[in-house]
């Protein structure tokens, strides 16, 4: 019988990589344990291992598993892996096979329910992948991944900013507001899904911020803007979040999201916000010769296109 590692271990030097390496032939088993390992190596990717015959069927996806349907994602099939990586995680060294940072994305059991050369269909029962799925072969060497069930998450909003209305007079009641200085850059709409944006395609100083999100969906609001002659995005609202739509949300809870993420880094920032502030922040723009702040309503909801919600006041 073929050993069904050979592959893999002509792959990997054990001296060099902290991989499990196991040398025995592969015993069968129950054919019910899976693991999705999130892989941030020259091109971040998720492999999808379903246990088989005493290894692990192995296929990378680049972008993760689909959450809808309408949506088929690529799946390249690769080496059998040992029923050791179920639980393997850790950095593998520069220079080796699949250099990079590997982590357990999600694991668990999984039913069969198709299996053969050309098609597997499966039933994931995980913390985060659930439901039915089929990997499929295409022309030559190549398959992709079909999601079965309904869709989990928030169909996408519209991908068009909301617009502030010019007023000369700050609001007569300022506590309803919260006010942010206007930076006077590029307004953008960062759509973040499967550690990708479109937007590094024409700013690619963007791609390691789409990266760190790895599988977690977004579409943040905010300004490409020019400091010390560097361009860096200013983020200052959030319109989904992780598979949840949040347009429909008042600003408060958008903005509490987009504060949990947490975006720092010498090329992105979230925006300050201060509630009821309004002339000290009108006075800090001043000072800094921005053009002026804007006061968007606490309750207000996303609305794209120009809404009076949102009020810009010149400095």
């Amino acid at each position: 019988m073929a050993d069904k590692l050979a592959k893999y271990r002509s792959k990997r030097d054990a001296s060099r990589t902290p991989e499990p390496i196991p040398q025995q032939e592969p015993e069968p088993g129950d054919d019910r344990a899976f693991v999705i390992q999130e892989h941030h190596a020259r091109s971040l990717h998720w492999d999808l291992r379903l246990e088989r015959d005493g290894v692990l069927a192995s296929w990378a996806v680049p972008k993760g598993l689909p959450t809808d349907p309408k949506v088929n994602h690529l799946a390249v099939r690769t080496e059998d892996h040992p029923m050791e990586y179920l639980a393997f995680h850790g950095e593998i060294p520069e220079g080796e096979y699949g250099a990079g940072t590997m982590t357990v994305w999600d694991a668990g059991a999984y039913d069969t329910e198709k299996w053969s050369e050309r098609e597997v269909k499966v039933v994931l029962h995980g913390d985060r992948a659930r439901g039915r799925y089929v990997l499929f072969r295409t022309d030559g060497k190549n398959w992709m991944i079909h999601r079965m069930d309904p869709p989990e998450v928030d169909p996408l909003p519209p991908m068009k900013p909301m617009l502030p209305v010019r007023r000369a007079k700050l609001p007569r009641e300022p506590e309803k507001y919260a006010f942010e200085v206007a930076w006077g850059g590029r307004r953008v709409l960062v759509h973040i899904d499967g550690g990708r944006t479109d937007l590094a395609r024409e700013a690619p100083w963007l791609r390691p911020l789409a990266a760190s999100f790895g599988s977690r969906s977004a579409i943040l609001d905010g300004e490409i803007v020019r400091l010390g002659g560097t361009e860096i995005l200013v983020c200052t609202d959030l319109l989904y979040d992780d598979g949840r739509s949040l347009v429909a949300s008042p600003f408060t809870e958008r903005r509490a999201a987009l504060d949990a993420l947490a975006i720092a880094g010498a090329r992105w920032q979230t925006a300050p916000s201060w509630p009821a502030q309004a002339q000290p922040v009108r006075q800090a723009a001043r000072d800094q010769n921005l053009p002026g702040i804007v006061g968007k309503r606490l309750d207000s909801r996303y609305e794209p296109g120009e809404s009076a919600a949102w009020l810009f006041f010149p400095v």
